[in-house]
This record gives structure tokens, C-alpha cells and sequence, in this order.
């Protein structure tokens, strides 16, 4: 993902994820993996170690598509096969996109995947309206009230 906007959403997935939970450790941003002179950039690279796996995340500003299910695969197994320690599971996948399609994944991905996952995220801020029906504020009073 490049530009600055991405580059602040990318900060801030960062923060969110380390904030997710207990046992993540930063790994890497924009982590460069190069073989047979192709060059790929992973968004964000964690590890977990209560659940002894590499988290990998890519950070997708459309549409997700088979190719970047795909892309994400080829990181997975590239981690399972280089990088993975004894003792270590294997690899998840992570895929945080503005939209998705369920059944494009759903036959993109083997049946038995449990590794690869996509998920979709708020690509703009909401507003305040969005906000108060998502949170469901109208069933609750007003501070100072």
C-alpha cells in the first residue's frame, strides 16, 4: 500500500493490532521477501508468542480479489517453509480490505484453510450519524442531561 494516506492507515493498524492482545511482538513494516528477482512487500508482520505463529497482515484499499488471496497464500507459505522455528504453528494470514466478496473467498481458499483470513474494514471515517446507529447511542442518555 503506498502513499501517505496509507501510510497512516498503516500506522494505525499497527497500533491497533499490538493492542489487540496479550503475546504480539512487532516484527516488521513493509517487510521486503525477494526470490527469482520478484520483490513483495508485506504490510505488517507480528508473532505471537502464546500462540507460537507468525501473524501476517496486508492491507488491501479495495475490492479484495482471488489474486490478493493468493499473494497472501504465497507469503503464508513462504513463512511456513523459510522462517518458521521448531516449535512454532504455522503461519496466519490476515487480509483487512474496504470490501470482499464471501463466496470469492470462500472458493479461493481450500476448504480445510485455516490459515488465510479476510475481513472487511471501514475505508473512510463515519460519520457522526454512522457512529450513533453503530453504537447504538440514541439508548443512552446524554451526559449532563
Amino acid at each position: 500500500m503506498s502513499g501517505p494516506g496509507g501510510q497512516y492507515v498503516i500506522r494505525g493498524l499497527q497500533k491497533f493490532l499490538l493492542e489487540l492482545g496479550r503475546g504480539y511482538s512487532f516484527v516488521a513494516r513493509q517487510k521486503h521477501i525477494h526470490f527469482d528477482d520478484r520483490h513483495f512487500y508485506i504490510d505488517l508482520v507480528f508473532y505471537n508468542y502464546i500462540a507460537k505463529c507468525f501473524v501476517l497482515v496486508d492491507l488491501k484499499i479495495g475490492d479484495l480479489t482471488h489474486q490478493d488471496i493468493g499473494q497472501m497464500q504465497m507469503y503464508v507459505n513462504y513463512y511456513t517453509r523459510e522462517l518458521m522455528n521448531e516449535g512454532d504453528n504455522p503461519p496466519i494470514g490476515i487480509l483487512l480490505c474496504a470490501d470482499k466478496s464471501d463466496t470469492l473467498v470462500k472458493y479461493t481458499l481450500p476448504e480445510d484453510n485455516e490459515q488465510i483470513f479476510a475481513a472487511k474494514y471501514l475505508p473512510y471515517i463515519p460519520t457522526k450519524e454512522e457512529l450513533s446507529r453503530e453504537l447504538n447511542l440514541e439508548d443512552y442518555e446524554k451526559i449532563g442531561e
